[in-house]
């Protein structure tokens, strides 16, 4: 009989095609803010706020920036699983990360709202 020794969480294939979603989201997102910019052309403070006062682009940079985020956590979760062997500085930098991107997202919320 033959042992066999698994590691690893098999996140595989689900979060290939979540990184490749959320690239998908976030060149979408660019091409539209780009094109709201080329009509708009801000170019004070009023305008800029102007621009994401509107709910549907601050709707749409919010879930910009959680593609971004969750983009990141793939992978750097990745990175970390990889490379950092050590169990325990893995877990702390697993959670330091997590913690970063869960603020990151409440900050771009309470800016985004704020406007």
């Amino acid at each position: 009989m033959i042992n066999r020794i698994v590691v690893g969480a098999h996140y595989g294939l689900r979060d290939w095609i979540v990184q490749r979603a959320t690239a998908v989201i976030m060149a979408v997102y660019s091409v539209i803010i780009a094109a709201v910019l080329l009509v708009v052309r801000p170019s004070g403070f009023e305008a800029w706020q102007g621009v994401f006062a509107n709910g549907l682009i601050k709707f749409l940079t919010f879930l910009f920036f959680v593609s971004l985020f969750y983009h990141a956590w793939i992978g750097i979760r990745d990175i970390w699983m990889d490379y950092i062997q050590p169990v325990g500085l893995r877990l702390t930098l697993h959670v330091l990360t997590a913690t970063a991107l869960v603020g990151y997202t409440a900050w771009a919320a309470a800016i985004l709202w704020r406007l």
